[in-house]
């Protein structure tokens, strides 16, 4: 168990034994995604893994200053009371407070969730729940601090598993660092954008110019994949003319976003290629959504053979 995740149990015994509260969660904010990573459910059959939509939550209108972080009566405070959330379970006092990154961004909440009104007295924990609000985001952010200095060690170590040919990891490096990046997405609640790229034309390169040719075509493919991806990406040659990429911390927006980058950066290139994507999360591992991406890429590669005005297209090496 990480620092930040024993923390949060701890605090969860804690407060459950001063305040009660059906429900304890620590959630992440993605966008308009409203994440659970760690709760102590006793009521609402709430696990950690799901998803919401943070526009629905008093979470967001805590966040705004539209509502109050300690709410007894959720039901007279008129944003709560008009949450979409509050459709979904029964809310009848709320407690909220922001877990902040260290640029002062919201990564998410403590909150905890009751079906009926408490005590207006626990209102008098104000003061303590902000404190250990602020212990939670400092543990965090070094936490994730730690955690970005463990990914340059962890590239540093797989640089070993590389493909000789093109200088990408091989098949052994893409698995060891994706299994790093599936605990990261699980523990924090990030996703990952997961490319495969085929390439379209080796067997008519290799066939017509040589297998000298075709090793050149593999290169260009590699340099071209590196630039149309960020440094924080990971880049790999899975074996012949296959390659995949992770979009580390990337929502289904920038995947296609990378994805326009690898065709354009490919097409610069002169080098035809099919792409499939697919997103990892929490929930989803890096090597289930790589089985999808391949279907992805295999589909595009179909439908081009299928299509009429594939025909006459002049391959270059």
């Amino acid at each position: 168990m990480n620092e930040f995740e024993s923390a949060v149990r701890e605090v969860f015994t804690f407060l459950r034994r001063r305040l009660g509260f059906d429900l304890w969660m620590v959630t992440r904010k993605e966008k308009d995604d409203w994440i659970v990573l760690h709760c102590d459910d006793h009521n609402y059959e709430i696990r950690a893994g799901q998803v919401f939509r943070w526009g629905d939550s008093f979470c967001s209108e805590m966040v705004k200053g539209s509502g109050p972080r300690i709410a007894p009566d959720s039901s007279v405070v008129n944003s709560y009371s008009a949450a979409a959330i509050g459709k979904q379970f029964k809310i009848g006092a709320y407690i909220g407070v922001p877990i902040l990154l260290s640029d002062g961004s919201i990564f998410g909440t403590l909150c905890a969730l009751h079906p009926d009104s408490r005590p207006a007295s626990i209102q008098k924990d104000q003061e303590l729940l902000d404190l250990i609000g602020l212990m939670l985001s400092k543990i965090l952010q070094m936490e994730l601090k730690a955690d970005e200095e463990s990914s340059r060690a962890e590239r540093f170590e797989a640089q070993a598993l590389s493909d000789a040919l093109t200088g990408l990891y091989n098949r052994a490096g893409w698995e060891q660092l994706s299994s790093h990046q599936d605990s990261r997405n699980k523990r924090y609640g990030k996703y990952s954008a997961v490319l495969v790229v085929d390439l379209d034309d080796l067997k008519v390169v290799n066939d017509k110019y040589g297998h000298a040719a075709g090793d050149d075509l593999i290169r260009s493919a590699a340099n071209a994949l590196l630039h149309a991806s960020r440094s924080e990406d990971i880049v790999a040659r899975l074996g012949g003319d296959e390659f995949a990429i992770i979009g580390v911390n990337c929502d289904k927006s920038y995947g296609d976003v990378m994805r326009g980058r690898v065709k354009e950066s490919l097409g610069c290139a002169g080098i035809r290629a099919s792409i499939g994507l697919a997103m990892a999360s929490a929930k989803c591992n890096i090597s289930f959504a790589l089985t999808i991406a391949d279907q992805q890429m295999y589909e595009e590669k179909r439908l081009k053979k299928n299509s009429s005005s594939d025909k006459g297209f002049i391959v270059q090496a």
